[in-house]
């Protein structure tokens, strides 16, 4: 009988809404591995494992307009009754899932922040944004040309690898630092990431606000050094050292930019308009770095430091058509992302007096709870006198490194099934998770067992309590794992191949794309023709 809570739609439909403007987040509910193998251009990921603690956070208007995509399992029909508790009022599931869509003739992509990488593509086609080999590099460095690296990722995948001497500067904060960095208007400056988008877009930020130095961008990033032979440094411990005062040539070439290209800055009652307007979406970004974010923002603010904003829109912005309204406190970095997620297509402003602006928004969703976990001195006791079947929940790449002994592995979609198939009747279940938010999740796919027979732990508190652990490195199985991407995963870690295939990916992203898709963005006409 069909559900009173949301209706199915073709992907035909679909794709006409997607293209209607009008609000509309679709929302894949498979897991990340699921997501990443293959998802529509404009999916996402919300997987169902996370729903109720994710979905408030991307989705906040509760009568937006939602499509739930799954593999075709029914795990959308359940995640849009999980919804519907929440009250979101406007929920549709697509006919079939994501074969379906393939069936109908669309592309399913594979990898992630699929916008964005392909954003960064483009770029680079409409700006001819200049490149430097990684071997041209080295020969500077080697031959001491005065030179500036930057790496443009965030702190920790800095510390992880990085090109020899780089400073980290994410590309956030570039508009702010880099003249500290490079005061000499005849020193060029090297913008590095990863692979290809962060490196692209770091210097095209640079470049649009006209600055007197030579910016380039280091052609396929850490990946590209590895593959040319070259060493890259594992742990460095360098910081950004300049102290990111505005100058007021610097807030004056960010006006200047989000002028240029429309981007406004509204005052506080334009701003506040946008975020009583109940017809529309408005997302309220703090886009500085973790540490000022922590020391304080407006109220009901989210972070979203600028340079993985542009990266990862999806992780932040569910919401097609919506709005987006950044927030600084130096009048720098919020004019400047906004002028590049204005070209990525959003509709967005900054706000007079950034976070200090005199504006009221809703309180920051509350992730779900539920019963306490059994404290790790009961631990022991409780699984002795019970004998209860054990459910690990972590991560399945966690679960592999180490586990409770003869726990099963499992996730929130599987969980209700895995545990009817092998727990006898009157046999307790003790679930292992990473977090309360997890365990609050999971239990409610269990139907209620007898009084003090279902509970929880902490993973690790069962190891803390002395109780034996085992390590499975091929359980479960690759396939099995739909928690985890394995595109390209090693990439990271030496595997060469890995590199070579991830640098194919992001280049042939633009020849996959749909006119529908690529109408999204917002740069030169000349990148039709990329």
């Amino acid at each position: 009988m069909p559900s009173p809570n949301f209706s199915s739609v073709p992907a035909t439909t679909l794709r006409a809404w997607l293209n209607d403007g009008a609000e509309i987040a679709l929302l894949d509910v498979r897991e990340a591995g699921q997501f990443g193998e293959g998802h529509p251009f404009f999916a996402i990921p919300a997987a169902y494992s996370q729903l109720e603690n994710e979905v408030p956070r991307l989705v906040p208007r509760r009568d937006t307009r939602v499509v739930l995509l799954d593999a075709g399992d029914g795990v959308a029909e359940r995640a849009a009754e999980r919804l519907a508790a929440l009250n979101y009022t406007q929920l549709h599931v697509l006919e079939g899932g994501a074969p379906a869509w393939a069936a109908a003739g669309y592309v399913l992509f594979q990898g992630v922040n699929l916008p964005s990488k392909t954003f960064g593509e483009l770029v680079e086609h409409a700006f001819d944004t200049p490149r430097l080999s990684a071997q041209e590099l080295q020969r500077r460095q080697q031959a001491g040309e005065p030179l500036v690296l930057l790496d443009g990722r965030t702190l920790g995948e800095h510390r992880k690898m990085t090109i020899p001497g780089a400073t980290p500067v994410p590309n956030g904060e570039l508009a702010l630092r880099w003249h500290a960095l490079a005061p000499d208007p005849r020193t060029p400056i090297v913008v590095h990431c990863a692979g290809r988008t962060r490196s692209i877009i770091g210097a095209q930020i640079l470049r649009s606000l006209g600055i007197p130095n030579p910016v380039i961008a280091l052609e396929n990033g850490t990946q590209g050094w590895a593959l040319a032979g070259l060493q890259l440094e594992h742990g460095s411990t360098r910081r950004d050292p300049t102290p990111g005062n505005a100058r007021p040539q610097d807030q004056a070439a960010a006006a200047a930019l989000a002028a240029e290209l429309g981007v406004p800055q509204l005052n506080a009652a334009q701003a506040q308009a946008w975020i009583d307007e109940r017809t529309r979406t408005t997302y309220v970004l703090d886009v500085r770095s973790a540490e000022e974010f922590a020391a304080g923002t407006l109220s009901g603010a989210r972070h979203a430091p600028g340079g993985q904003l542009l990266q990862a829109t999806d992780q932040s912005i569910a919401v097609r058509h919506s709005r987006v309204l950044l927030l600084d406190d130096e009048a720098v970095r919020a004019p400047v992302v906004a002028s590049w997620l204005w070209r990525l297509g959003y509709e967005t402003a900054t706000v007079q007096g950034g976070i200090h602006a005199p504006l009221r928004l809703p309180a920051e969703p509350v992730a779900a709870s539920g019963a306490a976990p059994l404290a790790v001195q009961d631990l022991a006791a409780w699984v002795e006198r019970h004998a209860p079947l054990l459910v690990d929940i972590q991560p399945s790449l966690s679960y592999r490194q180490r586990h409770a002994a003869g726990a099963l592995w499992s996730l929130r979609s599987r969980l209700a099934a895995q545990v009817q198939a092998a727990a006898r009747a009157d046999q307790a279940v003790l679930l292992l998770a990473p977090d309360a938010a997890t365990a609050a999740l999971a239990l409610a796919e269990l139907p209620d067992r007898s009084a003090g027979t279902l509970q929880w732990a902490l993973a690790a508190d069962w190891q803390a309590a002395g109780l034996p652990l085992e390590t499975t490195p091929h359980s479960p199985a690759d396939s099995e794992a739909i928690d985890y991407l394995f595109f390209v995963h090693d990439r990271h870690d030496g595997n060469l191949d890995a590199a070579r295939r991830y640098l194919a990916w992001e280049t042939g992203l633009i020849a996959q794309c749909a006119p529908d898709e690529l109408a999204a963005f917002r740069l030169p006409a000349a990148v039709a023709h990329a």
